[in-house]
């Protein structure tokens, strides 16, 4: 299984989502992440204030969130495993919206090995 750090499934599903509205340019506020999660906006305000405590983010109150570099590089990664599976289950002929709903899952618990196997099947 690839692991990035301890950080639970829903803390990388954070910072993948913060991640990607950033990628759309958009300002990050809480809403917009819990409207792209399915999850409550308390839900999202309890873990941001576990994202800024561990540095992950920086916001101010009622300010829009922003990645700090060490949760950039986290969210990145997890962000290029799930496009990657994502493409794959494409590739291989799977729907859209349940590629893109498998690779949510499978993207925390894939191997390297099969992540590689992966990358390299897409290349050819």
């Amino acid at each position: 299984m690839i692991k990035h750090s301890q950080l639970s499934q829903s803390i990388e599903d954070y910072l993948e989502a913060i991640y990607m509205l950033e990628k759309d340019n958009k300002p990050i506020k809480s809403v917009a992440i819990s409207h792209m999660i399915g999850v409550s906006k308390p839900a999202v305000t309890k873990a941001m204030s576990e994202l800024l405590k561990d540095n992950y983010i920086e916001k101010e109150p009622y300010g829009d969130i922003k990645l700090t570099e060490k949760g950039r590089n986290i969210a990145k990664k997890v962000y290029h495993i799930h496009t990657t599976i994502r493409d794959f289950l494409i590739q291989l002929g799977v729907d859209k919206e349940i590629a893109e709903k498998d690779c949510c899952l499978i993207e925390h618990v894939i191997s390297k090995e099969t992540l590689v196997a992966i990358e390299n099947s897409l290349k050819k």
